[in-house]
């Protein structure tokens, strides 16, 4: 009886320090992510975005309690990402960079059907993704336009690439970009966000695209 008492007395002990730690951590990465909000600065880069990796759903439950921004952690996270990849971004060729936009970018009257790796963009003028595709394509990128991550698994499983860029709200972003850590991920964010007929500023994917062409 005594075992299990100190058994219990242990395991309460547990609890109650790893939620100390984990609201400790919290607190470092908001530290952290008003410097990069206000200031510009990432300090400790890696660091930062393994603690949020590793503890992205407490923290996003804590965030949620203390009524702070919903995309506060996605936010960070794909800040810092974007800034550790940049670079080597740049340097790996439109050839071997995936590009992924949501099919929700699609116009109400769009007439692009869906294929096995997304929709099939004819390029028809009535959204912002025909505009991409006719920029991206002939540099060489390979263009996704996809309804869902299923769709990105399959399609990351079929190609041989080093780079990704993708176009997605907060949280689909930030997963895709944790999904594809590997692949020096580089994002932009909708400006509209929804299921249907979303907004993405055109020129900071362009900014991207061209990225790759600074160097030459």
């Amino acid at each position: 009886m005594l075992f299990i008492d100190s058994f219990y007395m242990f395991l309460g002990q547990l609890v109650v320090s790893l939620a100390a730690l984990i609201l400790i951590l919290f607190i470092v990465v908001l530290i952290l992510g008003y410097l990069i909000a206000r200031k510009n600065k990432i300090k400790f880069p890696r660091f930062l975005l393994y603690v949020v990796d590793l503890l992205y759903s407490p923290f996003k439950t804590i965030a949620h309690f203390l009524k702070l921004d919903d995309h506060l952690i996605d936010n960070i996270a794909i800040k810092v990402r974007d800034d550790i990849n940049k670079e080597r971004f740049k340097e790996i060729p439109a050839e071997k960079t995936l590009i992924f936009l949501p099919h929700c970018l699609r116009h109400k009257d769009c007439p692009a059907t869906l294929q096995k790796e997304g929709l099939n963009c004819t390029e028809c003028g009535l959204c912002s993704i025909g505009v991409i595709k006719h920029k991206a394509e002939p540099l060489g990128y390979k263009l996704y336009i996809v309804p869902g991550s299923s769709f990105v698994k399959k399609i990351v499983m079929e190609n041989k690439f080093e780079a990704v860029l993708g176009v997605a709200c907060h949280e689909d972003l930030n997963q895709m970009m944790m999904l594809l850590s590997d692949f020096c991920p580089q994002g932009v964010l909708l400006e509209k966000t929804g299921c249907f007929e979303t907004k993405v500023n055109v020129k900071k994917v362009f900014e991207k695209i061209d990225s790759k062409y600074e160097l030459e």
